[in-house]
């Protein structure tokens, strides 16, 4: 009965909220780096359901893990635990600095818990008067009212009434402007080692110390949003591994669940403890299914084969990009880090990515944008290299059309 009824993109037009302008066109199938739509016609993936699909789609490891569990039990709420969530549990505090984990089905969940948790802890620890959270211009946390008013982009918090108090944003990569608000009234700082949504910016890594130091020095917790760096995006299991840095806090989501909806908030013991039972919790939080395909997923990502795979695959995109660019003429740079990689725009297209983004779907590629002056790629960590070459040669051919429209 269900695939009786006839589905187009007007549908959408007609019965979905419009907050979303999805593309024209409707992917129905994907294996691996590749998916097709209702005409099956083919498309490379770069965009990983943005830093989710990190085994791609279909991956046979996440479809083993869900369809056993999805026949053993699917949902017991949180008056009971269950296997999964602990296994999944005790492989992240044994491969982080986390001693306690929380689950949660998203990032924008994970990181609400992680200032509900910062903001419990100040009061208990210090005083009502501990309870400022400092965030970073351009920022991105999430959807919540706590996490979008968190996330330095007024454009995304306005509108919607009274924003939640005591929260201040300072520059991004520099360190005098978060000096000259930190105090010891802040109870937490937040931010995210490399600015996903706010243009694919690297944390310099005597920034990210600096923040640290601030913040011991102000007793402050420091939270690393990890929701785009983390489960191998860069490199390492988490991107603060590459910081010299250690978070009080890590939240996590994305490719965590491999596209399986699912985050997790992990920090100390001693920080924990302030979350007693009743002060904060989730329906579908840890649920069985989510945990096991996330222990799949983590099975197959916590590898040096994968991780450095990786590193293999970032080279390969920065060489081809660079060789575009020295054809076209259009980046000023290729940023990022990993397979979290962003292609700025010059002088001459500014403010046209998605142009770039349009262009590349006529020509069978899905990519990203992280604002109007940047080009995002984050595919499939276990991407093969045919797949890097194919898309990039699609790139090329969309960068010329985009190109040849504004000769």
């Amino acid at each position: 009965m269900s695939e009786a009824m006839p589905v187009s993109r007007a549908l959408f037009d007609e019965v979905m909220v419009p907050n979303y302008n999805p593309s024209a066109f409707i992917p129905v199938k994907g294996k691996g780096s590749r998916v097709w739509d209702q005409d099956d016609r083919e498309y490379v993936d770069f965009a990983g359901g943005i830093a989710v699909n990190c085994l791609g789609h279909c991956h046979p490891a996440m479809v083993d893990a869900l369809t056993e569990q999805g026949n053993k039990i699917w949902h017991l709420a949180n008056v009971m635990t269950n296997e999964p969530a602990l296994r999944l549990a005790k492989k992240l505090t044994q491969a982080t600095f986390a001693e306690r984990v929380y689950f949660a089905n998203s990032g924008a969940e994970a990181n609400e818990a992680a200032l509900k948790l910062a903001r419990r802890w100040a009061l208990e620890e210090h005083g009502v008067e501990k309870q400022q959270i400092i965030a970073f211009q351009k920022g991105f946390h999430g959807r919540t009212f706590f996490t979008v008013t968190v996330g330095g982009q007024a454009a995304y918090s306005d509108g919607f009434g009274p924003k939640p108090g005591a929260i201040e944003h300072v520059e991004y990569n520099d360190l005098s402007s978060l000096e000259a608000v930190i105090s010891d009234q802040t109870c937490a700082v937040m931010i995210e080692p490399l600015q996903g949504e706010g243009g694919v910016v690297p944390g310099e890594k005597e920034f990210l110390a600096g923040v640290r130091n601030l913040c011991d020095k102000h007793n402050a917790l420091l939270i690393f949003d990890e929701v785009q760096t983390g489960f191998g995006r860069t490199g390492t299991l988490y991107a603060y591994e590459q910081s010299g840095v250690t978070p009080d806090i890590l939240t996590s989501a994305k490719a965590l669940g491999g596209g399986f909806p699912i985050g997790a908030m992990l920090t100390t013991s001693a920080i924990a403890a302030h979350l007693k039972p009743g002060t904060h919790g989730s329906t579908y939080g840890g649920n069985p299914l989510a945990c096991a395909v996330s222990e799949a997923v983590m099975d197959v990502v916590n590898t040096p084969e994968v991780l450095n795979g990786v590193k293999q695959r970032e080279q390969m995109f920065r060489e081809k990009l660079q060789a575009i660019n020295a054809k076209y003429d259009v980046f000023s740079e290729v940023r990022g880090q990993g397979l979290l990689l962003g292609a700025a725009l010059n002088d001459k297209f500014k403010g046209k990515s998605r142009e770039f983004l349009l262009a590349s779907a006529e020509h069978g590629l899905m990519v990203l944008i992280a604002g109007a002056d940047v080009v995002r790629f984050t595919p499939s960590l276990v991407i093969p290299q045919e797949d890097i070459e194919e898309g990039l040669q699609r790139f090329e051919k969309a960068v010329a059309q985009v190109v040849a429209s504004h000769g």
